[in-house]
């Protein structure tokens, strides 16, 4: 058989084991082999972020030799890749007949029709796959190194990322393995938020930093213990200046992604109440040396420092959270969580048409605590500005309250290209 003839072959390509090298064998023998592989994006479309991000898996595949050359798929349907090589054959494993790929199947036999080109599917390699493997990896655990650099890798990746609260080892192992599927689509939490809230009221304590962040940290390693994926520190208002450092060493060295400080100052008072008079806002100039301080402190910048502007809470206007907003974002924040305690999502919808204009846009959180029978098909629709959104005690990822009144969740979404 001409060696001229194209064929096509998509992999995500994370694990590579015998069945994927069989197929590529089998795809030789009838042509150049073109590989679309797929993109984090795409990957992270049905399922957990990739081990390896997308130039690593493409190094590997340009280096077997059955492989002539390396294409990205961005998404999982194929129509855009055939169209612009027009192979005359789509090798797949026998596989994709049923499940969350049949109809990408349908797909790609329609588009090969119009150029009389041919599906060819090889059997399935019975008793090992990729999910299989990986689910052996994840019970030896991760480092903190892998876990830190995940969060930025999934809002690169993904336009929703679904995290939820933790305060213990249970609720930890219920983040990490629970899997739904809606409609031939799979949910799942993307990572974990560690909350003050949560880890006062577990102990039986006032939300007012009566637990210190060396108790917290102690709570936080059980859930590092027995899970995998990134997490999310609320830190309050980080404490004194000269003690930030410290808390992000000890934050680094544990492999948390972020960590999340507040512009209260004084006593803490948990921001769902209303009543906030005795409560003081920090000054832009002081808060923005706590930012800076904390980035000088950290040693990764895979490591991120999370603003959180209390202007709404504490009664100030729209202007007075967008000028904190752009001087923290300068300042190095990382990211801007924009918090509001009202029943409606009116006053974050408002902030975020403004922020997302500004040269000092940086990607933004809300929590949408007291608004939270908001779905996620509206705020998708209202928040294509956004890139992270964070929900305490309610997961709005599926529209309803999980267990019960004590979680936390968080949604990060990705800013759309305009």
């Amino acid at each position: 058989m001409s060696n001229k003839k194209k064929v096509y072959v998509a992999f995500s390509a994370d694990i590579l084991h015998e069945g994927h090298i069989k197929i590529l064998q089998h795809a030789s023998k009838f042509g150049k082999v073109t590989i679309g592989l797929l993109t984090d994006e795409a990957i992270t479309s049905y399922r957990q972020l990739p081990h390896l991000n997308y130039k690593q898996r493409e190094v590997i595949l340009k280096n077997i030799r059955f492989v002539d050359r390396v294409i990205p798929q961005k998404t999982l349907d194929y129509t855009e890749n055939l169209h612009l090589i027009k192979p005359h054959y789509v090798l797949h494993g026998d596989d994709w007949r049923t499940g969350i790929q049949k109809l990408t199947r349908q797909k790609v036999i329609k588009q090969l029709q119009k150029w009389s080109g041919k599906l060819i599917e090889v059997p399935y390699t019975r008793n090992i796959s990729s999910s299989k493997i990986k689910s052996e990896i994840l019970k030896t655990g991760t480092t903190p190194e892998i876990r830190k650099s995940k969060l930025k890798r999934l809002i690169g990746a993904k336009n929703i990322i679904r995290i939820l609260e933790a305060h213990n080892s249970i609720s930890g192992l219920i983040i990490e393995n629970i899997n739904l599927k809606i409609k031939n689509k799979y949910f799942e939490f993307d990572g974990i938020w560690s909350s003050s809230l949560t880890d006062s009221v577990s102990r039986g304590k006032p939300d007012n930093q009566s637990v210190d962040i060396s108790t917290r940290l102690n709570g936080l390693s059980e859930i590092l213990d027995v899970t995998t994926k990134p997490v999310i520190f609320d830190a309050d208002n980080g404490g004194k200046i000269e003690h930030i450092s410290y808390t992000v060493k000890s934050l680094e060295r544990a492999g948390v992604s972020a960590m999340v400080i507040e512009d209260k100052i004084g006593l803490k008072k948990n921001s769902l109440f209303k009543n906030q008079k005795n409560a003081k806002h920090d000054s832009i100039k002081s808060f923005c040396n706590k930012i800076k301080a904390a980035n000088w402190s950290k040693i990764s910048e895979d490591f991120m420092i999370i603003a959180r502007i209390e202007s709404f809470i504490l009664g100030k206007s729209l202007s007075d959270a967008l000028k904190r907003a752009n001087a923290y974002s300068k300042a190095g924040a990382d990211a801007i969580l924009i918090h509001s305690n009202e029943k409606t999502p009116k006053q974050i919808f408002a902030f975020s048409k403004k922020f997302i204009k500004s040269k000092f846009y940086k990607p933004m959180i809300a929590i949408p605590s007291t608004y939270s029978k908001t779905s996620e098909k509206q705020l998708d629709k209202i928040i294509a500005t956004y890139q992270i959104l964070d929900n305490p005690n309610v997961m709005v990822g599926f529209n309803r309250r999980f267990y019960s009144n004590f979680t936390t969740g968080i949604k990060i979404i990705k800013k759309h290209a305009s």
